[in-house]
């Protein structure tokens, strides 16, 4: 019988999906009166499909994203102050192609983490890989790769992500080394790749948290100039959701 050599030829090929698919197909009558050509055209999408789903978790758990987040659970009341239009044109990923950035801000408990993790997870699914950050950690590893002599390293590892998100963007002031990185890591993605910043610090208030005025207008100019600026608005939503389960117990 031919069926198990093209089984373990399916395998050895790595087409784990088509396999399965054939198996179905066996055992299913509901595929006897198919055509050769729908029957194939059914294991083909089958494979298709779980390559996508593979990819997509690759690209999920390189992320590290910090939240599980979907635009579907998104808060897009009026109070929240986001265009929903221009939240779903950006989850659609032309700005990543583009080589453009996006600074979300906003106060404390808004939904900023929450949505840059939405479109975090919406830019994988479009096929860009995703790295997401919170600053003050990030700022640390820097420190650390200088001490161990793997920073070029690092720095290479960054450029190769076609998004990356800095969540607690400028939290707190950064020191003269820490605004060099930064600048030597939004050199290298400046025109060739895209970031994300989610900030409770407004923009103009960025200059004196950067102790060099001329590493401040660099790290500026690469990263304002040519962003998409969402600015969150309303009340926490920590806070209300504690409210509503303090209410309903």
């Amino acid at each position: 019988m031919l069926l198990q050599p093209l089984m373990d030829k399916l395998t050895q090929l790595h087409l784990p999906a088509f396999r399965k698919g054939i198996e179905e197909q066996i055992t299913n009558p509901k595929y006897s009166d198919l055509s050769f050509d729908e029957r194939l055209s059914i294991l083909v999408d089958l494979e298709l499909l779980q390559r996508d789903s593979s990819r997509l978790n690759r690209y999920l758990k390189k992320a590290h994203f910090h939240l599980d987040a979907a635009l579907e659970d998104f808060d897009f009341s009026p109070m929240r102050g986001v265009d929903k239009h221009q939240v779903l044109e950006l989850s659609h990923g032309g700005w990543i192609t583009n080589k453009l950035n996006v600074i979300i801000s906003g106060p404390t408990g808004a939904g900023k983490t929450f949505l840059s993790c939405a479109l975090g997870h919406a830019s994988c699914r479009n096929d860009f890989s995703v790295r997401y950050f919170r600053t003050p950690r990030f700022l640390q590893d820097l420190r650390l790769a200088h001490a161990d002599g793997s920073y070029p390293k690092l720095l290479a590892a960054l450029a190769r992500f076609d998004l990356i998100i800095f969540d607690d963007w400028m939290r707190d002031a950064l020191s003269l080394v820490q605004s060099q990185d930064l600048l030597d890591i939004l050199d290298d993605r400046y025109g060739r790749s895209s970031t994300m910043v989610v900030t409770q610090i407004p923009i103009d208030a960025w200059h004196e948290r950067i102790p060099d005025p001329t590493l401040a207008d660099a790290i500026l100019d690469r990263l304002v100039n040519n962003a998409y600026r969402l600015q969150l608005t309303g009340e926490s939503q920590r806070r209300l959701r504690s409210s509503t389960l303090m209410s309903a117990t």
